[in-house]
């Protein structure tokens, strides 16, 4: 799945080239996906904990899963599939808003880092340090120069977290416009849903030309062999579920965490247990 959706290095990217429907060497249907994804939930659950335990032995290898993404891409509903059966102490999950009048004070990778995985953690961004270079394009939030610079900064911030040890996964979850308007509309038409909706939502759709353009910039200018960018195809929402998951488990089990070996004496310990007896 890495090398079938992994977007190319150096190339252009053309978003309107990629099928946001498509389901590339995906389960036969929804019914299939949903089963596949939940399979995937028991060895990723392992493999979680056996990173979280490899760092009580001083591994500080970790995982940063980014999700980018519309409006309605379903970043929060991927967060939920994906991490579900995890241990919750083995993980840090962030959601980025606005940057507060303090994080505006700073640079814009201030809060970023501050919010990383710590070793054998595994990291989950909804909505990331790429914000910066989106949305502040797009309704011109800082001038066009800084714009320009922070890319370099963002390539420069994630060469020194591989180098650190952490594994960066980022997921840009691509829908179509049509999909977006339809969600939005259930949004409205499901009161128990419209607290999820803004008034301010249909004013971006309006700027949905520069939002692609900005990413198709990231895309390109931010892929690297270290940090690679993947594509994945959001309009199905199982698909979407199945491919991220399939994702995270391929590099979790490259990474190959182990179990530490123990410290102490087993048997001994086992003999000292067995001649307490009960109390």
């Amino acid at each position: 799945m890495r090398e079938l959706l992994r977007v190319p290095v150096g190339e252009t990217v053309d978003l309107s080239a990629y099928d946001t429907a498509a389901t590339p060497a995906g389960p036969r249907d929804k019914a299939a996906g949903r089963a596949e994804t939940a399979r995937m939930a028991r060895p990723l659950a392992a493999l979680q904990e056996r990173l979280w335990a490899a760092s009580t032995a001083g591994d500080r290898r970790r995982v940063l899963l980014v999700l980018q993404g519309m409006d309605t891409s379903g970043k929060g509903g991927t967060v939920k599939q994906v991490t579900g059966l995890f241990n919750p102490s083995g993980c840090r999950i962030q959601a980025f808003k606005a940057p507060t009048p303090q994080e505006l004070a700073h640079s814009f990778l201030w809060r970023i880092r501050k919010a990383l995985p710590r070793p054998g953690e595994i990291g989950v961004f909804d909505r990331s340090h790429y914000e910066d270079v989106l949305i502040a394009r797009v309704r011109g939030l800082a001038p066009r120069a800084e714009i320009e610079d922070r890319y370099a900064r963002i390539n420069d911030f994630e060469r020194s977290l591989a180098e650190d040890g952490v594994t960066v996964i980022k997921c840009f979850l691509h829908i179509s416009y049509d999909t977006q308007r339809r969600r939005l509309l259930k949004r409205l038409d499901n009161p128990d849903k419209r607290w999820k909706f803004d008034p301010s939502d249909i004013d971006e759709r309006a700027r949905w030309p520069a939002y692609q353009e900005a990413y198709e910039i990231a895309l390109r200018r931010c892929a690297a062999p270290y940090a690679p960018w993947y594509l994945i195809p959001a309009d199905h929402k199982w698909y979407r579920d199945w491919a991220v998951s399939r994702l995270l488990l391929e590099h979790l089990r490259e990474l190959d965490p182990r179990y530490p070996a123990a410290d102490f004496d087993v048997e001994e310990c086992r003999a000292r247990l067995l001649k307490q007896g009960d109390p």
